[in-house]
């Protein structure tokens, strides 16, 4: 199956900006944060992790969650990559990112993550009902909450995190390990995987409460090899979903909680950079994605706000 075309823009940003802080209804949003007693800004991690369980479970067809094509044409790397390439994927809900990639490119093994059990259950669903050739021969998915632990030892052992992350972050940085041991796809004879290639983090850091994304950062940094890239596409500022929250749905500066519970933070590049940066990372690219959308039913057009980046570990640390 061909990927699909990527387009990043039918408008422009600052044009959209320029529209935003001139309509008074919209000011709410940039207003600065007060915690209130209706709020929800006291972070629970185990009650976001719960959230996220519950809306898989109510979400997990592919009606609601499309296979990502498009991310082919947008990070050409996952399509080129060559022979035994790994890839690290954080938070792969239902498997709508990790069956393009393993469609398209045979070289890969591809190790999944989610904090909910039931999301990695349909992913493998997903991936064995695409009947990709060797497809579910590499596609690991392990449970795993990136906002309450770290990744597990196998995938890349604890002195070797230890050692890529001593050259370049503050000596007080302490990188939890996870608890999960014995995976079938370890190896027996040498400490570690040698570093992943990429990590992806497709619309999942904004689902981290902010205080914990540079934490979530540094513990990718960890897994990567030296010159690895972390592929990066999120929630922008002045998403149209941004701009349809109620004042009352605010937790934070930028960061909204839904109905059900689950979480969104809307980043600007500045915000991207500085997180990225602060934990190691070396900008390679950033952008605003910026599409419309329209509603055939409703007869609506729709202004998507997207951020796309890649960020590299530095080749020698």
């Amino acid at each position: 199956m061909e990927a699909e075309e990527y387009f990043s823009k039918d408008f422009e940003w600052e044009e959209l900006k320029r529209e935003v802080l001139s309509d008074p209804s919209l000011q709410h949003h940039l207003m600065p944060f007060e915690p209130s007693s209706s709020s929800s800004s006291v972070v629970l991690p185990e009650e976001e992790s719960n959230a996220w369980r519950k809306f898989h479970s109510r979400h997990h067809t592919g009606k609601f969650f499309k296979e990502r094509r498009y991310l082919l044409k947008e990070f050409p790397e996952l399509a080129s990559c060559g022979k035994d390439s790994l890839i690290l994927e954080v938070g792969c809900g239902n498997g709508s990112t990790a069956l393009p990639i393993l469609r398209n490119n045979e070289n890969i093994d591809l190790y999944a993550c989610d904090c909910s059990p039931e999301a990695l259950e349909y992913a493998k669903e997903m991936i064995d009902a695409a009947n990709v050739a060797s497809a579910r021969h590499r596609f690991h998915p392990f449970l795993c909450d990136l906002s309450l632990t770290g990744f597990p030892e196998w995938l890349f052992c604890v002195a070797c995190q230890k050692t890529s992350l001593s050259q370049s972050l503050p000596s007080d940085v302490n990188i939890v390990a996870g608890t999960l041991t014995g995976d079938r796809h370890s190896k027996e004879n040498s400490c570690c995987l040698g570093g992943l290639d990429f990590v992806t983090l497709i619309f999942t850091l904004s689902a981290i409460p902010f205080q914990m994304m540079s934490s979530a950062l540094v513990k990718c940094f960890s897994v990567l090899k030296p010159g690895g890239l972390v592929l990066f596409r999120d929630y922008g500022l002045f998403d149209m979903t941004m701009l349809r929250f109620e004042p009352g749905k605010r937790v934070g500066f930028l960061e909204y909680m839904r109905s059900d519970g689950t979480r969104s933070y809307f980043f600007s590049l500045e915000t991207v950079r500085d997180l990225f940066i602060q934990a190691g990372f070396i900008e390679v690219e950033l952008d605003y994605c910026c599409i419309k959308s329209v509603n055939r039913k409703k007869g609506k057009s729709m202004q998507r706000v997207w951020v796309h980046g890649k960020f590299q570990k530095p080749p020698h640390i």
